[in-house]
């Protein structure tokens, strides 16, 4: 798995080869990543040659024409030394210079992985290389970490800095991760967006320069995801070499991409260095985050698998690791700020009638939080809502049958709040200016103990008291102002901050494992491999629109899996965009995550409770697969549908959902693939679901023996209690069959109706399962 010899570092995993070169002036080269190499390849044959000096390069040795750390493909670089690309540190040496030069000192292999004294790492990992790099000049060291877990094909690097000389050294810039790559005509893939549109992909090619995705917020971001993909130009779902890059850390993240005259593409993740200060003292170092990458030439879905394992296996943890989620219900959308105890109690048994698992209380019950303006810091029940506390509330819900779950935002305080007004220290401001306020809120400084302190407290009494089983944390707002009397130097905050709410989040939740947290940052504003760490899943958007969702989600899932998506069905048309979709493809969205509801349960129709209570049923039946199984994006030809798939372990059941988003006049055949399954012969079928009439509008005036006002009360009343069913296939063929793609019905294209015809329309959606034949079926 890690192999050395004098001039070589290599790493392998199930399927792939990372390998490092060692030259003969101690600098790290980095020499090949890919597909698993022979055992006898190695450095001599696959390392650049270097035969000519190049233009007007600086050399790094006087006794060697040839050696210029510029021309290299390098496994670490320094400033100073003649490489002029992006280095992976700035730091302030003692003589006052900004030249550093690390060399191979010494290395060791330890069995497993190697914690971190403050911020989450993987865990489970088979082994690890630590290669100690020492400045030429200063007895300062730079040990890098690479953990290998072979059968996740996923390979974690991280840097330690060690200062033991008798000065300080001042780090302005320390990444976790540089490599140089020769380029196979790289596009970058990221995920970009804000509130309520988080996690879009978007591809551009990497040019000469550089291209930068980073966050400043104070949170991994909604912005720019720190994950990213880098792929050959003509890689595809799957086919062709992708890498995929993430990261173990939940505050400001920077990832530079830069391409020089060379062709040589050089990959850097870490800490943001914006406004950022480190003074390392004499015998102190220190950590960066852990960050995590993987290659596959199985294209995109090969990373994606890739990532999706190593994150249920390495990264999730405590009693939820690989644990099916519940389904929820959660009362913000029905109730916002307005709700008492019997408007609450009425939502959880209607829940409880279709299904439902949990019932989640969100916002509002505390405190004087009637709206978002005031309460935020105050964990006290407000009695006028819930008027015999929330131990008695909670054991309502439980005497119900479900079980009880509780939102919460410690880490913010609205000015007006008993905390701000007897403690406005708590919260982070300048002292000589006005705050800036984001959501009426401000932030509290998680870079002081008694801060910490007081959030543990609150958080963990009541959930003790009420035996919560199930916590949504929320953080509304982006930093700003980052200033803290605790600190000395501000150029810390930013990292202190993050360190202090990974500190709460382990003493609130560590000796609680039982309890399921549920990370939110106004939706997708802090998705990341940290908060994983801490919370299985992770509320993916405020936009519950499914439409919105298959670009959310399709985008999450390029490096996350299935089961840390929060995914709800909600009422329409939807809060977020107006749109209103079929409460099908809602539900068909939402199964590709962890589903949930948020939607006022006394408004349905009859039809829809029916329809609910069958899509709970449903999902209970193949929960497992939706969360835990092989997902696939596989691939359309017209670019109004959307196709996504998840196969069992045992690769015997696939559920594949078909998405329409905007239909076209006279719509052409669609073809329906199924890939993943093992070979043999297999039935697919289309799950029932429900046509409303309210869906043919003025067309149901012809079909009907007596004229109806399309809006009248009639058919207001029959498309409550009545509904049609919509075009149900059934086949039976070969696993090699439906890879190739099967023909489907064909789709309404304006004319008739009848049990042939799938009636998608715009926002339609079919889901198919695909299950094997056994030997008595045939």
């Amino acid at each position: 798995m890690i192999t050395t010899d004098e001039r070589s570092f290599r790493l392998d995993t199930d399927c792939t080869t990372y390998l490092i070169g060692k030259t003969k002036y101690g600098h790290l080269e980095h020499i090949y990543y890919g597909n698993l190499l022979s055992k006898e390849d190695g450095v001599n044959v696959l390392a650049q040659k270097r035969s000519i000096m190049v233009g007007s390069s600086v050399l790094y040795s006087r006794e060697d024409d040839v050696y210029s750390l510029d021309g290299m493909c390098l496994e670490w670089s320094d400033n100073g030394r003649g490489d002029y690309r992006y280095s992976p540190t700035e730091f302030k040496m003692p003589d006052g210079s900004f030249v550093t030069d690390f060399i191979y000192e010494r290395h060791e292999i330890l069995e497993g992985t190697v914690a971190m004294e403050a911020m989450p790492t993987a865990y489970g990992g088979d082994q690890t290389l630590i290669i100690i790099l020492k400045d030429k000049t200063y007895p300062i060291f730079i040990d890098l970490y690479y953990t290998v877990f072979k059968q996740t094909n996923v390979i974690s690097r991280r840097a330690v800095v060690r200062n033991e000389g008798s000065v300080p050294v001042t780090i302005r810039r320390i990444m976790s991760i540089s490599m140089d790559l020769p380029d196979e005509c790289f596009q970058m893939y990221t995920l970009d967006g804000g509130w309520i549109k988080e996690g879009n992909l978007h591809k551009r090619p990497v040019s000469y320069g550089i291209t930068v995705n980073s966050s400043t917020t104070g949170a991994s971001s909604n912005r720019h995801n720190p994950a990213f993909l880098l792929a050959e130009a003509d890689a595809n779902e799957d086919y062709g070499s992708v890498y995929a890059f993430n990261m173990i850390y939940s505050g400001n993240h920077y990832s530079i991409i830069e391409k020089n005259e060379r062709d040589y593409v050089r990959v850097c993740m870490g800490i943001n260095p914006h406004l950022f200060e480190w003074i390392l003292s004499p015998e102190e170092k220190f950590e960066t985050p852990e960050c995590v990458m993987s290659y596959s030439s199985q294209g995109f879905n090969g990373t994606s698998h890739n990532m999706h394992d190593f994150i249920n296996e390495h990264i999730v943890r405590g009693d939820y690791k690989k644990k099916e989620r519940p389904i929820l219900l959660n009362n913000w959308e029905a109730h916002f700020f307005d709700f008492n105890e019997g408007k609450l109690l009425r939502l959880a048994r209607d829940a409880k009638k279709l299904g439902i698992e949990l019932f989640v209380l969100d916002d509002g019950w505390f405190g004087d939080r009637n709206h978002d303006r005031a309460g935020l810091g105050d964990y006290r029940v407000n009695p006028k809502k819930l008027p015999d506390g929330m131990k008695a509330f909670a054991d309502k819900i439980r005497n119900i049958g479900l079980d009880f779950g509780l939102w919460f935002e410690p880490e913010m305080v609205n000015e007006d709040s008993e905390l701000y007004r007897s403690h406005p220290e708590y919260a982070i401001k300048l002292p000589n200016r006005h705050s800036v306020l984001g959501r009426n809120q401000l932030v509290l400084d998680l870079c002081k103990k008694e801060v910490r302190d007081y959030i543990v407290e609150q958080v963990s009494s009541i959930l003790d008291e009420a035996k919560i089983s199930y916590v949504k944390w929320d953080m509304n707002r982006h930093i700003a102002e980052a200033f803290s009397t605790a600190l000395k130097n501000q150029g810390e905050f930013y990292h202190r901050y993050i360190l202090g709410l990974y500190e709460v989040l382990t003493r609130i939740f560590g000796p609680r494992s039982h309890i399921l947290l549920e990370s939110c940052s106004s939706g997708g504003n802090r998705f990341d491999l940290g908060m994983l760490c801490y919370s299985p899943q992770i509320w993916a958007s405020d936009d519950t629109d499914p439409i919105e969702r298959l670009k959310i989600q399709a985008g999450l899932s390029y490096f996350y899996p299935q089961s840390t998506m929060g995914a709800h069905v909600s009422g329409s048309p939807h809060q977020q965009t107006l749109r209103e979709t079929p409460l099908a493809t809602r539900f068909h969205a939402a199964c590709f995550g962890c589903l949930g509801y948020e939607l006022d349960l006394k408004y349905l129709s009859p039809e829809q409770r029916k329809d609910i209570a069958e899509q709970v049923a449903f999902y209970k039946q193949y929960r497992k697969i939706f969360q835990y199984g092989r997902f696939y994006r596989v691939k359309s030809y017209k670019s109004n549908k959307v196709i996504w798939e998840t196969v069992s372990e045992d690769k015997e059941t696939a559920l594949t959902g078909f998405f329409q988003t905007l239909a076209t006049a006279a719509e052409s055949s669609d073809k329906l693939k199924v890939i993943g399954l093992k070979k043999g012969r297999f039935t697919i079928r289309t799950r029932s679901q429900r046509l409303y009439i309210e869906r043919f509008g003025g067309l149901i005036k012809h079909v009907a023996p007596v004229e109806l006002n399309p809006d009248g009360v009639i058919m207001r009343v029959a498309n409550r209690h009545y509904s049609l069913k919509d075009c149900v296939e059934t086949y039976t063929c070969s696993s090699e069959a439906l890879a190739a793609g099967i023909p489907l019905c064909e789709q309404f294209i304006g004319t008739g109706y009848h049990e042939s015809i799938r009636m998608l329309g715009d926002f339609g959606s079919n889901m198919y399962i695909t299950e094997k034949e056994n030997e008595q079926q045939k």
